[in-house]
């Protein structure tokens, strides 16, 4: 029997500096200009991402720090 509510894996990054909805904004679609499909939550100051994307963690930090943001390891 398929499973259509499974979840696909992923990867929360917690981020310092995220205050409002036009925050996360910027940020995700930041993330998109280097192709990398992102959730992101002001609420809950975290970037979510699929495990595939897990290989582009270098750039994906460097992109929410260039926008003046820091994830926090």
């Amino acid at each position: 029997m398929l499973n259509i509510f499974k979840k696909s894996p992923k990867k929360v990054y917690k981020v310092v500096g995220m205050h409002c909805a036009s925050c996360a904004m910027v940020i995700e679609s930041d993330l998109e200009d280097i192709g990398v499909e992102a959730t992101c939550s002001y609420a809950k100051q975290t970037i979510e991402i699929s495990e595939k994307e897990i290989e582009k963690e270098a750039k994906i930090k460097d992109v929410v720090k260039k926008a003046g943001y820091a994830i926090v390891d």
